[in-house]
């Protein structure tokens, strides 16, 4: 069915009522005071791979347990994907172009770009002797082989080639490159082998095969009967590209194999949209998928001996700089590593735990939402609290007949999701739906064209986004009748309403049916579906709207009060902290003697510890089993706290350049839990990393202890007291 819904055209980059606000960059001025220095900023590239260095701990840490290593090692493979994808292929694109402009620590993008190359070749041999000197013999000595094909015996060996017969050769497509076929496609995160085969007369040439990625990629060994080998391993794989690098004959009949190695492919994946020329936003989104199947190669990784010839044929074919090959001693795309989380070894992974439901919501989630949260607002901390709530929340509205409409905003919502079931329940009833499905979220695009198309069929309103920015605010409004009054009922959270990642990501939800806040939440979603004038909201941080100016203003209050003897503090937690107007105003409040703490899970381009300029601030970073996503914002206002919650990190693009929330946390209760889980963070041993004024982190001089305080785990014993949850990772195995 063909989209329904237009896009007015614009002259403007922005909507009506969204102003831009754009900070200076610290080196505009000529006259620079000492905050504005670009040597008192670090680079936000190198401090991502920072990040990435700190997952690759995690995979290197004998406390973890194995197969949990292992899916550290594949996560760090993901992201260094996402990191060319995104970041190196922007910077590329800058040198291409010929702007010349400089980073906030003052480097142009060449310079950055070498100084990334170099940190990722580390960090990737680094990763990949981790796996080869560690990793894989401890997984050995633990039953799990991954084996080369030279050591099967005769009875497996003649398994695997029945296995590829049958499920692999079926699906191969042999490519030739000769004056007649022009080089094929090297699709984005590919995993190909290039081929070398001579004819009758001895001629060699070239073809590529892609591995397949629909297909798993270690395969396990078993003879022909289905069992494991009584003499091997219960579990032994050997990787897909090898199986199919065995069986090339089959593939090339006639010829003979002369060589083949494996190589992948790693292609820029941001696309402009050009959303004010779109008449229809849906389709424009299509095409521009289309499009990141061509964009240019950003990374080659190769087999450490693969021949100067073939490499010259691949680099010159797909158009590769020399500088962006790496050559690796392994296998190559990390990602892969996630299929041993099927491997049926509980004890090699982390103790499972269950989610709990807060009590008066019942064992079940049965309770009258609607009347429990009249009597109080609720706040949920995922994933050591259950998502469900969340869940029973849309689905009894849903049911509810006093229930008259929903309205939510969707960013990630994943597959089969009981969210959007909800919703198209909600609907089937005759109640009125309207849904902001944000087409724009980067690699889940396609996903979101599926479920926008899927409730639009259905007679939700569908909205696909606001022209010139995404919509990141995590929100939901179910407007319910009760007697002869209507009453609004709203969740606002910190992270996406997936029940999926809601299980590995920490965040914070509050349910509540604050007059202010819905109201609010009323006007926000008129802003979205129709045309609205800005108006300013009575609680709720917007961007592009407030936001920006709420929180400088809240800052500058502690630097007030702070120079007024009351004693100045904050605390922020977030995912990155990025935007120079915020770092700049954090410099300002620590030159006053405001004490900062930062739990800053990423990108931290702040320089903590500066003298006369950052001393008061400390930086923290928890890299732990959990992703860490929630976005907290206290402030100790001279004693009357304030928390502020939301979907907002302290970015540039996500103040000024995509549509936000930020929610207080007004019931004193609720004030004081967030304070307590800020606390537990700030009292971790075990997983934090402290920045140093040289950009590097180090971890805690405890961390070894016996009874280093872990906060993820420490979440995970209800039963104690937050000012005693001092545990460690292995006590909890």
């Amino acid at each position: 069915m063909k989209s329904k819904i237009r896009h007015r055209p614009l002259t403007q980059t922005e909507p009506k009522g969204y102003p831009s606000v754009r900070p200076a960059v610290p080196g505009d001025a000529k006259e620079q005071s000492p905050i504005d220095r670009p040597e008192n900023y670090i680079n936000r590239e190198l401090s991502l791979l920072e990040f990435q260095g700190r997952v690759l701990e995690e995979a290197q840490d004998p406390d973890n347990p194995l197969l949990e290593r292992v899916k550290f090692l594949a996560i760090l493979g993901s992201n260094l994907d996402e990191f060319f994808m995104v970041r190196v292929a922007g910077l590329m694109k800058q040198v291409a172009s010929g702007r010349a402009d400089v980073s906030i620590d003052g480097r142009p993008a060449t310079t950055q770009l070498q100084l990334i190359r170099d940190r990722v070749r580390q960090l990737a041999l680094q990763a990949h002797d981790l796996w080869r000197k560690d990793l894989q013999p401890a997984l050995a000595q633990q039953g799990i082989s991954i084996v080369e094909l030279t050591a099967l015996g005769a009875d497996e060996r003649a398994a695997v080639d029945a296995y590829f017969r049958e499920h692999v050769f079926p699906v191969l497509t042999p490519l030739a490159f000769d004056p007649g076929r022009p080089f094929p496609h090297i699709s984005n995160r590919s995993l190909n082998l290039a081929v070398v085969v001579s004819d009758e007369d001895g001629e060699e040439h070239f073809a590529r095969v892609k591995v397949p990625d629909t297909l798993r990629q270690l395969i396990p060994v078993k003879i022909a009967s289905g069992r494991p080998s009584a003499s091997t391993s219960e579990f032994k794989f050997i990787w897909l590209e090898q199986l199919i690098a065995a069986n090339l004959c089959l593939l090339f009949p006639g010829m003979k194999i002369v060589e083949s190695y494996p190589f992948r492919v790693t292609r820029d994946a941001e696309v402009a949209i050009q959303e004010l020329e779109s008449d229809d936003l849906l389709e424009t989104i299509e095409e521009a998928m289309q499009e990141r199947r061509f964009l240019a190669v950003v990374q080659l990784q190769v087999a450490h001996d693969l021949p100067d010839k073939i490499l010259t044929i691949l680099t010159q074919q797909i158009e590769v700089d020399p500088r962006d090959v790496y050559p690796f001693d392994g296998p190559l795309g990390f990602d892969r590593f996630m299929e041993l989380s099927s491997v049926d070894r509980p004890d090699l992974k982390d103790k499972a735990f269950a989610a709990m439901i807060p009590p008066s919501l019942g064992p079940d989630c049965q309770g009258d939402f609607f009347g429990l949260i009249r009597q109080e607002d609720f706040l949920l901390h995922h994933p050591y609290e259950s998502f469900q709530p969340v869940v029973e929340f849309l689905r009894q509205a849903a049911r509810d007949p006093n229930v008259l409409a929903i309205k939510m905003t969707l960013y990630r919502v994943g597959r089969n999701s009981p969210v959007v079931a909800a919703l198209l329940e909600a609907v089937e009833d005759g109640k009125q739906v309207a849904v902001l499905m944000e087409l724009k979220a980067r690699f889940d695009e396609e996903s979101n064209i599926e479920w926008a198309r899927k409730l639009d069929d259905s007679g939700v309103h569908v909205i696909y986004g606001i022209v010139g920015m995404k919509v990141h605010s995590k929100i939901a409004l179910v407007v319910r009748r009760e007697g002869d009054a209507i009453r609004r009922y709203v969740h606002l959270g910190t992270g996406n309403y997936n029940p999926v990642t809601s299980r590995v990501y920490t965040d914070l939800g509050l349910l509540t049916c604050n007059e202010q806040i819905a109201a609010d939440a009323t006007h926000f979603f008129n802003a979205l579906t129709g045309y609205s004038a800005r108006q300013e909201p009575q609680k709720l941080l917007v961007a592009p709207v407030n936001m920006r100016e709420k929180l400088e203003e809240l800052i500058r209050r502690e630097i007030d009060l702070q120079k007024g003897g009351r004693g100045g503090y904050m605390i922020f937690k977030m995912n990155a902290l990025e935007d120079p107007s915020m770092i700049r105003l954090l410099y300002q409040a620590s030159q006053a003697g405001v004490r900062v703490d930062l739990l800053v899970r990423g990108i931290c381009c702040l320089r903590p510890g500066v003298p006369g300029i950052s001393e008061n601030i400390r930086v923290n970073s928890i890299v732990g089993r959990f992703l860490e996503h929630s976005r907290v914002y206290y402030f100790q206002n001279g004693g009357r706290e304030e928390v502020f919650l939301g979907s907002a990190d302290l970015m540039h693009r996500n103040l000024s350049h995509r549509v936000e929330i930020i929610f207080p946390i007004e019931n004193p209760k609720l004030v004081r839990r967030v304070k307590e889980i800020l606390d537990v963070y700030l009292a971790d041993e075990a997983k934090t990393r402290q920045l140093q004024p040289d950009g590097t982190y180090a971890r805690h001089p405890k961390r070894d202890a016996p009874f280093a305080a872990n906060s993820q785990a420490s979440f995970l014993v209800p039963s104690v007291p937050p000012d005693h949850l001092r545990t460690s990772q292995a006590s909890l195995d």
